[in-house]
């Protein structure tokens, strides 16, 4: 086999579930740099709660520079109720905040598949969400996370004021846009924008350079534009009319968790997030599961790893143009549900539990 050059993954296990998760994705690391040669070189380092833990901060500037010299950053999960009294500034969810910011990590994927071994795990009915495949594109460093002015102040009569700023720029909208029309290409050709551009001037802005780009690049994609709140009620309606979904930081965030839900499970959904190509085709990118770092069954080995192994595999498809891998690994996960193994948050009638541990092992197994 011809040997292709070492590639550097930093993994960051964080909290509650994380390093369980993480831990299969080493398993399944490991079992590609012995068996396909793929010289993956592995880090691990602390972040969020455990992070603050020993060191005092969410994440240290030695880990932070390390994210940036990695080919790849696999993020387990970060926070829960032991940090919920911090100062801001230093609780676990910062840690995640400054990777997305500092390595400009501007654009969010987030699949909502329904597995169709899994439809039967949805609360909506089989033929509303069977063969369900939508790709969420959420742009992550701009809008009312990051605006300024923001912050909670003292105001007359005893009174305190928060305040968080919703701002786009036109480069911001247009670089979201141009990623999320350029995915469409390689699926169904359709685009559907979503904003309040009834009722926010910043929304107004999104609507009209989304327009733009479209009329001067991309007329081959079919665009739609959609008000938010419509999009959260379609999506429970008729969810197979999406495709590709783009919108901002806010109702990406709400809208995407939506969405997740319909498939099921949480722990099945994989994320990746993304910042532009460099000269030489290199990007810096974070991936991670969609669900949280669920502190009350951590430990237990009950947690499904299955979405940080999905996270994994898109890391193969968008960081190192491993399409054939990722496929790969995505199949084996496939071919595991088929045979009915199910970790308990998809545990149902007629499946076999089985641990976090042993669904790692099962899908390496199909790998083999």
């Amino acid at each position: 086999m011809i040997k292709v050059k070492k590639r550097k993954f930093l993994l960051l296990p964080g909290d509650g579930i994380g390093p369980e998760v993480i831990g299969e994705v080493k398993k399944i690391i490991n079992w590609f740099n012995k068996n396909k040669s793929l010289d993956f070189e592995i880090e691990e380092e602390l972040v969020g709660g455990a992070s603050y833990e020993k060191n005092g901060t969410p994440i240290t500037d030695e880990v932070f520079y390390k994210a940036l010299e990695s080919e790849a950053v696999i993020l387990g999960a970060v926070g829960g109720p032991k940090w919920d009294d911090l100062e801001f500034s230093k609780k676990p969810e910062r840690a995640l905040l400054k990777l997305r910011k500092e390595l400009k990590l501007f654009a969010n994927l987030r699949p909502a598949i329904c597995f169709k071994q899994l439809v039967d795990a949805s609360s909506l009915k089989p033929d509303l969400i069977s063969d369900l495949d939508i790709l969420f594109v959420r742009e992550l460093t701009g809008g009312i996370y990051f605006g300024e002015p923001r912050g909670i102040k003292p105001i007359d009569n005893g009174e305190r004021k928060g305040i968080n700023t919703h701002v786009y720029t036109s480069s911001e909208i247009e670089r979201v846009a141009r990623v999320a029309f350029d995915l469409a290409r390689k699926r169904s050709k359709k685009v559907t924008s979503c904003e309040k551009s009834n009722v926010m001037e910043a929304g107004q802005l999104w609507k009209e350079e989304v327009k733009t780009l479209h009329e001067k690049e991309y007329k081959d994609i079919e665009l739609k534009h959609m008000l938010a709140d419509n999009c959260a009620m379609q999506l429970v309606r008729y969810p197979k009319q999406f495709d590709v979904i783009v919108t901002d930081n806010l109702f990406g965030d709400m809208l995407s968790d939506e969405a997740a839900m319909l498939t099921g499970s949480l722990g099945l959904l994989p994320s990746a997030s993304l910042g532009a190509k460099d000269k030489n085709g290199n990007m810096r990118s974070l991936y991670e599961p969609v669900h949280g770092s669920a502190p009350d069954i951590a430990g237990n080995g009950i947690a499904n790893p299955i979405a940080t192994i999905l996270s994994f595999a898109m890391a193969l498809k968008y960081s190192l143009d491993l399409d054939k891998e990722s496929n790969n690994l995505e199949k084996a996960v496939q071919s595991v549900l088929d045979e009915g193994l199910r970790t308990k948050d998809i545990l149902s009638k007629g499946t076999k539990e089985v641990s976090t541990s042993e669904m790692g092992d099962a899908i390496i197994s199909k790998l083999q």
